[in-house]
């Protein structure tokens, strides 16, 4: 639940113009106006389930959006059901500027690919059907110009041809693997909240420059609590962040009841070092690293 002090949980990514939103729950909006974002830019909103904190919030968004002259098409990705829930929601917002197309996930794992970037969700174990997801940004290997001189292509095919485009000239197709070395290392997010630990997490989270788990339950003497209510404690979502190998971990959807979720953040990093504790608004800058 919402505190005064602390927002529901969602994460906001962006990447090359594009903002995808993971999870609506009440105050979600209010959250971003802290943060100084609009909710007229998202172009992609995913859910993780249907348990009102996580979606609660989005006829309010939905509102918003419309109010900001919104014309673009705004896609949602979710568990079966979709459809359904949103249009229950959309009860007291029926009428937008702009069009909404549900798409909801088919089997245990689905990739949605996008112009640079894809998403992949992934099922983990909670009450009700739940998804976690990853963001991936692939990149191309290096251009090499000693190979494009050497197989004699001309020089304005070499722009399109580092784009990843196939080019024709003269009689003559060129493609991208003629001059592009081996792919080079992109980035990844993994964000998963409301779960038992599975090992489709921690094989997703493999790889990953960022990692955003659950925390529900800090005392150890919740752990069967965390059992019956399907959630994760904050030393399960240390040992995933472990098993994974990714270099940081950020815990979130603290328990109501945890009024100070960083008393606990000197155990959890006996577990995993790089583990942080974030406030409400915490972000960072992902960039591809220098090769």
């Amino acid at each position: 639940m919402p505190l005064p002090y602390r927002w529901l949980t969602s994460l906001m990514m962006r990447y090359n113009g594009s903002s995808i939103l993971i999870d609506c729950g009440e105050g979600t909006q209010i959250a971003m106006r802290e943060k100084g974002w609009s909710a007229h830019d998202i172009d992609i909103i995913c859910f993780t389930h249907y348990h009102a904190d996580h979606i609660s919030g989005l006829p309010g968004m939905l509102l918003n959006m419309g109010n900001s002259d919104r014309t673009e098409e705004l896609l949602m990705i979710g568990p079966k059901g979709l459809g359904r829930v949103v249009s229950g929601l959309r009860v007291i917002a029926p009428e937008l500027p702009f069009p909404i197309r549900c798409v909801e996930i088919e089997g245990p794992e689905q990739t949605f690919s996008f112009e640079g970037f894809r998403l992949k969700a992934f099922k983990v174990q909670h009450s009700v059907l739940c998804y976690g997801y990853t963001m991936e940004v692939d990149r191309a290997g290096r251009f090499d110009p000693e190979r494009a001189r050497a197989a004699g292509i001309p020089l304005k095919c070499w722009n399109p041809l580092q784009k990843g485009e196939m080019v024709e000239m003269d009689g003559q197709v060129y493609t991208p693997d003629l001059v592009m070395g081996p792919p080079r290392k992109g980035l990844k997010v993994t964000y998963c909240t409301d779960t038992r630990p599975t090992d489709s997490i921690t094989e997703n989270a493999a790889g990953s420059d960022l990692l955003i788990l659950e925390g529900m339950y800090g005392d150890p003497q919740e752990q069967d609590k965390a059992r019956q209510k399907k959630h994760m404690t904050m030393q399960e979502a240390a040992g995933i962040a472990s098993a994974a190998g990714v270099p940081e971990l950020w815990l979130t959807h603290f328990g109501p009841a945890m009024g100070r979720p960083d008393q606990y953040l000197e155990e959890i990093r006996r577990i995993f070092p790089k583990t942080v504790i974030p406030r409400d608004g915490r972000s960072t800058e992902l960039n591809f690293t220098e090769e």
